[in-house]
């Protein structure tokens, strides 16, 4: 069953709360309130894993971190590359939760003579111009794209000669790029301008 991104973001959600949960069960009202959400949505939510739960009782929180771990494919591992190591890409390669999910990056890369070479977090970055033999090597085709605005087209279309297909843009750029390729644009300030805007 194909899951909807929206539920997929959900469900993610749901087991951030679950990995704080002490007891054996929980309760889609718990989880609901937690979220600030409808009780109703986080059954249905989860009815797309296969997790009936028990009447009066909930959820197994075990049982339905498991569900939610294989439903979402946590065990499926998917190597990355983060191309920019700066204030953003660095965060990034730092963060080490992207490995409990599934995500293993194995490579940076920059222009910046001064970072090339260097390590973060374990991460080697590499120059820009390697970035084809690399995926060739590694069969890499996901991209963290965290470049300058200004530079991003470019660097995508880099990133599209190299083989990438799927790019996670950090930037503040919408990308043009190839039917085939699909793009993630991680909007932070649209994020914050619904915050803004939020009648207290």
């Amino acid at each position: 069953m194909n899951i909807p991104s929206k539920v997929i973001k959900r469900l993610s959600l749901y087991h951030y709360i679950l990995n704080d949960i002490d007891g054996q069960y929980v309760s889609s009202a718990q989880i609901a309130q937690l979220l600030k959400i409808d009780n109703s949505q986080v059954r249905k939510d989860i009815k797309y894993i296969n997790n009936p739960g028990k009447c009066r009782v909930g959820y197994d929180v075990k049982e339905l971190k498991k569900a939610i771990e294989k439903n979402l494919g946590f065990k499926q591992k998917r190597n990355a590359f983060i191309i920019g190591a700066g204030n953003v890409g660095s965060a990034l390669a730092k963060y080490d939760n992207f490995k409990v999910y599934g995500l293993n990056i194995i490579a940076m890369f920059d222009n910046n003579e001064a970072k090339i070479g260097s390590n973060i977090n374990g991460t080697k970055v590499y120059n820009i111009t390697k970035i084809g033999e690399m995926v060739k090597q590694s069969k890499v085709d996901i991209a963290i794209l965290t470049v300058p605005k200004h530079a991003a087209n470019e660097i995508a279309d880099r990133l599209v000669r190299a083989g990438i297909k799927y790019i996670w843009n950090f930037t503040p750029k919408v990308l043009d790029v190839p039917e085939g390729v699909k793009v993630w644009h991680e909007n932070l300030v649209g994020t914050f301008l619904q915050i803004r805007n939020i009648k207290g």
